[in-house]
């Protein structure tokens, strides 16, 4: 737990929003007396809609509604939230029941995004509104202050489908190498495939790369 709060910057003083946040509905239904994560999905998906509307009507007061909806959904949907769950490694906190261990659930898209809204409201439950409007800013909206539009192409994501539907392993990535200075590195990520076969790609993160590297092997398989 205080690893995973280090890495959402907040510490909770109620810990067992925490723990309900990241319970699936099916370690949920094992356990008997453990409440799942599905309430707290509901009201986080509430908070973050908020947040980000309000964040919009303020960085572009000439936008219409038509286009502060669309930015909006762009930075709610299932594929956002499946990047940050990504950078915050949240698979490995996941409290998951036996079957849909086995059937990959901690890297399933859908898993990983609800667990980030359940966090949101979790946050929001034991601390009020700064800490979740914190956490927001931070990896939903950042980009989007710093005057870049949000790129939401999730390769990784379209890889690990693609795969799942042929009946193969999942991809399994590497960061391999690393150049350049502190404040302009450039890393190389390989993936390997289920036949052995692999994929690279280059990035100004980590997380860049690998995206890189799932897009290269998306390619390969495709010609």
């Amino acid at each position: 737990m205080e690893q995973l709060e280090r890495r959402l910057g907040y510490s909770f003083t109620n810990r067992s929003y925490l723990d309900t946040a990241l319970t699936h509905s099916s370690y949920a239904n094992e356990q008997g007396h453990q409440r799942s994560n599905e309430r707290l999905e509901f009201l986080g998906d509430s908070v973050l809609g908020f947040c980000v509307a309000k964040a919009l009507w303020r960085l572009y007061p000439d936008m219409p509604e038509g286009g502060l909806t669309r930015l909006r959904a762009e930075l709610v949907c299932e594929a956002s939230l499946h990047q940050v769950a990504l950078s915050l490694e949240l698979g490995q906190y996941i409290h998951l029941g036996k079957n849909e261990e086995c059937n990959g659930g901690r890297e399933r898209t859908s898993i990983l995004a609800d667990c980030v809204e359940a966090i949101i409201a979790a946050m929001y439950l034991d601390g009020g509104m700064q800490p979740a409007e914190a956490f927001i800013e931070e990896y939903i909206l950042k980009d989007l202050r710093a005057g870049r539009r949000p790129v939401r192409t999730d390769y990784k994501t379209q890889l690990q489908e693609l795969l799942q539907r042929a009946g193969g392993a999942s991809p399994v990535y590497a960061i391999i190498a690393e150049s350049g200075p502190d404040h302009a590195k450039t890393f190389t990520a390989s993936v390997t495939l289920h036949d052995g076969s692999q994929a690279k790609g280059e990035g100004k993160s980590k997380k860049e790369a690998e995206q890189m590297a799932a897009k290269a092997a998306l390619q390969t398989l495709e010609d």
